[in-house]
């Protein structure tokens, strides 16, 4: 997904809807969307878990914020800056705790192919198209703290009306359930 072929209408139309405290319309915003936030926090050279993290970080940050937008139609925009921002923090925090590897005298791995490009975004795509197919609670669930290496399940607790002790059993199921079906599905030779 990308910001041109991004419905602001439909995403409007959702966000108003989740605002009001329909549950149904924030998670399909969040389904709509999760997909292009990570891309953008991935092309900010972040790598999978700080990608994640910046993802999530957005969406609670939406959660926090849903009095203060004004235009809708703009929350797409407002998500990506607020992505972009996360991730160049993230990527500063980085920096300063990580020194810089040395560099061989000879660079040899090539550039990815670009078939490799079209490769890994049909895979997502097929992804998240079998995430939809799970039931609603794991859909949920998954959505917020599938990719997050720690996430705050005090917060994720809150936010889907959870036991903070049950989330990360169900997660496994989930991700067990996502594994099943993508097996069962002949998507077992990138899993």
């Amino acid at each position: 997904m990308n910001v041109a072929r991004t419905d602001h209408a439909r995403v409007a139309t959702l966000f108003d809807a989740a605002r009001e405290g329909d549950r149904a319309a924030l998670d399909e915003l969040v389904a709509l969307l999760t997909p292009l936030l990570w891309q953008v926090a991935r092309d900010q050279g972040l790598d999978a878990d700080q990608a994640a993290d910046v993802v999530q970080t957005t969406w609670l940050r939406l959660l926090g914020s849903f009095a203060e937008i004004r235009s809708p139609v703009a929350l797409t925009g407002w998500l990506i800056t607020v992505t972009k921002r996360e991730a160049w923090r993230t990527g500063e925090r980085r920096q300063v705790e990580r020194p810089l590897p040395e560099l061989p005298e000879r660079l040899t791995e090539a550039s990815p192919a670009p078939e490799e490009g079209v490769l890994r975004e049909d895979q997502r795509a097929r992804l998240w198209r079998a995430v939809d197919n799970l039931p609603e609670r794991c859909r949920s669930l998954l959505r917020i703290v599938a990719f997050v290496h720690r996430p705050d399940y005090a917060e994720v607790g809150a936010r889907l009306g959870m036991p903070r002790g049950s989330i990360g059993p169900t997660r496994g199921r989930c991700l067990a359930r996502l594994r099943e079906q993508l097996l069962a599905n002949g998507e077992g030779d990138w899993l």
